[in-house]
């Protein structure tokens, strides 16, 4: 059973974000002017080589300032579909976010409406989606910070899972009035928000009501007199690629940061001695006592996915697989236990839970 457990618990891991370089990855930005963008000129400027948006307090009202209505910086001439957009921002008061997929309502007050990747100087809202004016069928907050979130074709949200990190641990990490990097991906249905580094939420849009394509914004929130800033505004182009298998993403080596067997934790020295490399359908695992293979079979399409194992002396195992960034949870049953339903361990189930990250 341990050397069982050791080979099973090493073959669970893989990323939905890629780890590639820049390569290419588009400027939107030239840090110098706005060319290429278009939005109220009395609030939108450049300021140390960053985009800035400034809304002054009332008179009278220090804490309200003039703004009547939420208003954006529109990115001109591009429309995005499947892409990865990367930025770094910060912001001081108030809220703010980034458009994609967006239509432009008034292009006299520069109203935009669409999905939002939001985010704001309290945190509260910072790597939310949002609906801005309705434009992705008046649904509002899509996905809250820390949800994994399925659309469904009866246009209802159902909450499939959560992020690696919790919505409180993510918003720790989280720079307040300093620089934070944010991450878009929109590939077909399925929409990623990261903020440094950490799945904020990720929402497979299956409704009627999703959208396809649309532009880029910058937004400006009315409320408090506020400040924010973009930099190093950079985009790639997904359409026309194949979109990744949970096999595609597998490909690669691994390394185990957690372990449960009904109920018990795995210490630190154990988790460390376990390599992972997977090849095609093919695993390999690297032992303090030795090498052990195998091959995986994945179903995609039940909720949760399913995974199941052959070991090189023909033992199949059944698991349960969820994918969320760089970080993929999984739970499977060992000595003829069944499939689990949930991604959890409990004593005596038979039933374990494993996390893995890709190695670096």
């Amino acid at each position: 059973m341990k050397r069982t457990l050791t080979l099973l618990v090493a073959i669970f891991a893989l990323t939905i974000t890629a780890t590639a370089a820049e390569d290419g990855f588009k400027p939107l930005f030239n840090g110098k002017d706005l060319t290429g963008w278009e939005g109220n000129p009395e609030l939108w400027s450049v300021q140390d080589g960053a985009i800035t948006g400034i809304t002054k307090a009332e008179e009278g009202n220090p804490k309200k300032s003039t703004l009547r209505g939420n208003t954006f910086l529109v990115k001109k001439d591009l429309e995005v579909s499947d892409f990865e957009l990367r930025t770094s921002f910060r912001i001081v008061n108030g809220n703010s976010g980034i458009q994609y997929r967006s239509k432009l309502l008034d292009p006299k007050a520069w109203r935009v409406g669409g999905y939002q990747a939001d985010f704001d100087a309290g945190g509260g809202y910072s790597g939310i989606l949002y609906d801005e004016a309705g434009v992705a069928g008046g649904r509002g907050i899509m996905a809250n910070r820390g949800e994994l979130v399925r659309w469904n074709a009866e246009n209802k949200k159902e909450v499939t899972g959560k992020t690696p990190k919790s919505s409180d641990e993510i918003k720790a990490t989280i720079t307040s009035e300093g620089w934070n990097e944010y991450v878009v991906i929109a590939k077909g249905n399925k929409l990623t928000h990261m903020i440094n580094g950490n799945v904020t939420v990720e929402i497979t849009d299956e409704s009627p009501k999703a959208v396809s394509s649309g532009i880029l914004a910058l937004q400006i929130h009315t409320g408090p007199p506020m400040t924010v800033q973009f930099k190093d505004i950079r985009i790639k182009t997904l359409s026309g690629a194949k979109a990744k298998s949970d096999l595609d993403a597998m490909q690669g080596r691994w390394e185990l940061v957690e372990l449960v067997g009904s109920g018990k934790a795995a210490g630190a020295d154990q988790l460390a001695q376990i390599k992972l490399t997977i090849k095609g359908k093919d695993y390999s695992v690297q032992k303090s006592d030795g090498e052990d293979r195998g091959s995986l079979e994945l179903t995609e399409a039940p909720n949760p996915r399913q995974m199941d194992i052959t070991t090189n002396d023909g033992t199949r195992i059944p698991a349960i697989y969820e994918m969320s960034g760089d970080t993929m949870r999984v739970c499977y049953a060992l000595g003829g236990a069944a499939r689990p339903r949930e991604f959890k361990s409990e004593a005596d189930s038979g039933h374990v839970f494993a996390v893995y990250k890709r190695a670096k």
